[in-house]
């Protein structure tokens, strides 16, 4: 076939990408590092360290199997510490890297917690927050008990009882009050019983932790009639706000309420304490539940606002954020939830309410945290959504690639990634960002995706029985519905809109629908615009060419050619079948058939997955049978059948000039293809579950695969570099080798023995060793023969004397090349101190080759299982051996030969004895001899 490649120019490999998209929020608390550039979440047991700029991981922790209730970072350490709270009842510190790995792995590395405290309250602790200074850590719990924990020491210095129910709110009060000789400092808490407490951690009473007597609050705050969740103060502490879920948000004057004085014995006689009690100034009906609230800097540009006033931001159930003129008690502006989405579309509350808000002065934004799992970054100077991320995508079905602009569909890369998944949202991410937009407009889950030829247009079906069509907007940010197909009598579970190009450019002339109903039908898409900026203000309802039964069972999956001549469909009734197409624009309106050609007839289970080669007159199907197979177009026989997952194959497409298959299937594993050889030369695998999705970028140097475990792993095609690395490998070894023949010709044992080692080569190492022990002429005053090769065992750094014990420990379970190995470790235990060979262990304890998956190893005290590692040879000489293995090792076989040797004497005796007992013996004359005295 003119064009296609040669055999060298197929794809042997692919690397996962650490930019893949992964689940970093399932619910529960979020925090923001100060420079507003990790986002921090957790996911049930887990927490994850994300950049925002990038999207990537940055770490991981691991937590104590039981779910993590409470977040808190600490800035007085360098760098910062995360402070967990746990379900058990525990506290542990996470300090947190000091910058992003620079890292191709595509999991992020595990965390260590530098400190723990069990039981750190008798019930769990719901909120936690850190004093403005980085010292005191609050804590409270469920059973209405507020802990104050010095960060640094770990230890208790304020006990507060007497809240009504758990707690709910958490706030230091550090201002600093011209004045006043002492700063305040104060700790304000809301429980459930819908009251905020102040309480003075300056009073000495507090501090009795032991004691069974309650600690009074310094004020309490009375005017919510419902959970209190959001507590802020101003810097100067003159106004506080107190938000609920009685829907209203109080503003407090702090400091010019009525005064109460306060005797206290240690005050002195005749003197005493004078404190205001705070009033309320302003009642703010917020019109929804409060869930999180706080006051922005005066100096902040917020748009619809001038500078000067006291504002107040607001996140409650209407997943709206909302800016409010505090002493006006006037809402100056709103940030939406879910960009795109009506509240119509919206049936309960829950599903799209903001759970936190989280100012980041940094970039001048507020970030909310949403109940589906929407992490939202919005402007305060244009009150508009800059980034989004989705925490959750939770199934995935299919995935597409596009472009939002025709410069960028001539390019090898593409703009965005559209997956769709059990939901009736279509998520948008950027390919560069990892920016999310969602499409709304289907009323249930999106079960399928297509796209145009130039990848600009999208199309997807769904469960509301409906297809719809997606153009790019003008701004290049997002698509638009342009078309709506309406008239199927069940769920559209495939969709293929028509691939080839026109005079034009252009493709998507028209597209076919196949539903749960057995039919598939043709859609006139030919007057829809061409152009983005002639989007229609409301969708166009196409008109239906043709509509025909095809299958028994349900349709799930539909091709068409590159041509637009041939039709696939794959159905659950184990067939392929292949139709003529027609279409014909030329007159005033368009026409279109559908006419059956074939039906490709083997498999023994339903049908995922037809595709359509670029290249040939073939077609590829993968189905429930754990098999796929290649039909010919032209008599539509069986030409290949390829045969290698362990379970039912999804997803089917064609690579490499149609000379390879790429396929994944419900074992989770994505397998490369050889068509001429059928061949599996590639296994990737990075999917806890069943694989729905691929997509293949236009370079075919990218393939993005999906499923059911809200991953989306980005492969990158790896087979020119590691073609390089294997190359330089060998041109090293080479190199090694010949480096290492010419030390033995000029006896430089000392740089043979330390290549052989740094090349992980026992049986050079062993045959230098034996020529050197073996010599006719060994070296006086030599252990091993040679003074030369001693002082190399003497002067051996740690790692290269661990390895060559390993090597020994080896070499000593043969008889053969045990001699070898007890004359060297003879060799090291003369040589070397024992403090010395100790200390080689310490310092190879971790060895950088080591491998490190955090779904691998275990970690110390948590009991997790682990599955197995694929290691290759020289991962398995370099991985770290502690001193009780290698003596493990040594002690058995050593004992083995000592025993054998000592019969072999024994038995020299008896040699001796026999030869002493012949007639006219050797020995006969001396033994007489003996006798007569």
């Amino acid at each position: 076939m003119n064009g296609q490649p040669s055999r060298k120019a197929l794809k042997t490999s692919f690397r996962a990408s650490p930019r893949s998209i992964r689940p970093i929020y399932t619910g529960g608390p979020v925090v923001l590092t100060k420079d507003g550039q990790w986002l921090i979440t957790t996911m049930g047991e887990e927490v994850l360290v994300t950049e925002v700029k990038t999207g990537l991981a940055i770490a991981k922790v691991r937590g104590d199997s039981t779910p993590i209730t409470s977040l808190a970072l600490s800035y007085h350490t360098e760098p910062p510490t995360l402070i967990t709270a746990h379900s058990s009842k525990t506290l542990r510190y996470y300090p947190l890297p000091s910058s992003a790995p620079i890292s191709s792995a595509p999991k992020p590395p595990l965390l260590t917690y530098t400190r723990a405290l069990s039981k750190a309250h008798p019930a769990p602790i719901l909120v936690s927050a850190v004093s403005p200074d980085s010292t005191l850590l609050a804590t409270g719990s469920s059973d209405g008990i507020v802990k104050v924990w010095d960060l640094e020491g770990g230890y208790v210095t304020h006990l507060f009882r007497g809240h009504g129910g758990p707690v709910s709110a958490l706030h230091f009060n550090f201002p600093i009050i011209e004045g006043e000789e002492r700063r305040r400092m104060e700790l304000m808490t809301g429980s459930t019983d819908a009251r905020v407490r102040i309480f003075d951690l300056r009073d000495a009473s507090a501090r009795v932790v032991g004691g069974g007597n309650a600690v009074k609050p310094k004020a309490v705050l009375e005017g919510h009639v419902s959970v209190v969740r959001g507590i802020d103060t101003s810097p100067d502490g003159k106004w506080a706000v107190t938000g609920g879920r009685d829907k209203v948000v109080l503003v407090w004057d702090m400091l010019s309420g009525e005064s109460v004085g306060q005797s206290s014995k240690k005050a002195g006689k005749g003197k005493a304490n004078s404190t205001s009690v705070p009033k309320i100034v302003q009642t703010i009906i917020a019109q929804e539940q409060i869930e999180s609230l706080g006051l922005l800097p005066i100096e902040e540009n917020v748009s619809g606002s001038s500078q000067g006033r006291i504002l107040c931001y607001t996140g409650g159930d209407t997943g709206a954020v909302k800016i409010w003129d505090v002493l006006k008690g006037k809402e100056t502006g709103a940030m939406k939830g879910v960009e795109g989405v009506d509240e119509v579309e919206v049936d309960e509350d829950e599903q799209r309410g903001v759970l936190n808000v989280i100012y980041d002065s940094t970039t001048s934004s507020l970030v909310s945290i949403h109940a589906d799992q929407n992490i939202i970054f919005h402007s305060l100077s244009s009150l508009q959504a800059v980034r989004q991320i989705v925490g959750f995508n939770d199934e995935i079905v299919d995935t597409i690639f596009l472009n939002s602009s025709p410069s960028s569909s001539s390019s090898s890369s593409h703009t965005h990634l559209a997956l769709a998944t059990n939901s009736n949202l279509i998520r948008l991410y950027s390919t560069s960002t990892f920016d999310v937009r969602l499409l709304s407009g289907h009323k249930d889950m999106v079960l399928c995706l297509d796209k145009t030829a130039d990848h600009r247009w999208l199309v997807s079906g769904s469960k509301d029985r409906t297809a719809r069509v997606w153009a790019p907007t003008p701004d290049g940010k997002g698509w638009k519905c342009i078309a709506i197909c309406e008239g199927h009598a069940e769920s559209i579970g495939a969709v293929a809109i028509s691939r080839k190009v026109d005079d034009k450019g252009k493709s998507g002339r028209f597209l076919f629908t196949a539903s749960q109903d057995r039919t598939i039908k043709m859609w006139d898409l030919t007057s829809l615009p061409l152009d983005s900026s002639e989007l229609p203000d409301e969708p166009i309802k196409p008109r239906s060419m043709a509509t025909l039964k095809v299958h028994e069972k349900d349709i799930n999956s539909l091709d068409l050619s590159p041509n637009d001549k041939f039709l696939a469909s794959g159905s659950q009734d184990k067939l392929v079948k292949i139709f003529h197409v027609d279409f014909d624009a030329s007159s005033g309106s368009a026409a279109g058939s559908l006419k059956p050609a074939g039906t490709c007839k083997g498999h023994r289970r339903g049908v995922w997955s037809v595709k359509f080669s670029k290249t040939d007159r073939v077609v590829a199907s993968a189905a429930n049978d754990k098999t796929v197979r290649l039909w010919s177009l032209d008599d539509f026989s069986c030409l290949k059948t390829f045969e290698g997952h362990t379970n039912a194959v999804l997803r089917v497409d064609f690579l490499s000039h149609g000379m390879q298959l790429i396929t994944s299937a419900r074992d989770g594993l994505v397998k490369l293809w050889n068509i001429k050889d059928e061949e599996c030369v590639k296994t990737l695998d990075n999917h806890e579950d069943q694989v729905w999705a691929l997509a293949i970028s236009s370079d075919e140097k990218t393939i993005v695969s999906a499923g059911s475990d809200s991953v989306a792993t980005f492969w990158e095609d790896s087979t020119e570099v590691e073609q390089a690395e294997k190359n330089e490998a060998l041109v090293k070894a080479v190199q090694s080798e010949q480096d290492f023949t010419n030390y033995i010709v000029l006896k430089d044992y000392r740089r043979a023995i330390l290549l052989a080692l740094s090349m992980s080569q026992p049986g050079r190492l062993l045959n230098l060793f034996r020529t050197i022990i073996t010599s006719p002429e060994p070296a006086e005053g030599s252990i091993i023969g040679s003074l030369e090769v001693d002082e190399v065992i003497r002067t051996l750094h740690g790692i290269d004397l661990v390895r060559l014990l390993k090597f020994v420990r080896d070499w000593n379970a043969n008889a053969k090349t045990s001699p070898i190995a007890q004359t060297i470790l003879y060799a090291i235990f003369k040589l070397r101190s024992p403090e010395d060979i100790l200390q080689a262990f310490n310092s190879s304890t971790k060895l950088p080759s080591q491998p490190e998956d955090d779904e691998d190893i275990e970690e110390e005290g948590e009991g997790e299982t682990k599955k197995k590692v694929s290691l290759t040879k020289d991962q398995i000489l370099a991985l770290p051996i502690s001193i009780q293995e290698l003596l493990d090792g040594l002690i058995p076989y050593s004992e083995r030969h000592f025993s054998r040797v000592d019969k072999l004497v024994q038995d020299s005796f008896m040699l001796d004895y026999v030869l002493g007992e012949m007639d006219g013996g050797i020995f006969g004359g001396e033994i007489m001899s003996v006798d007569g005295m």
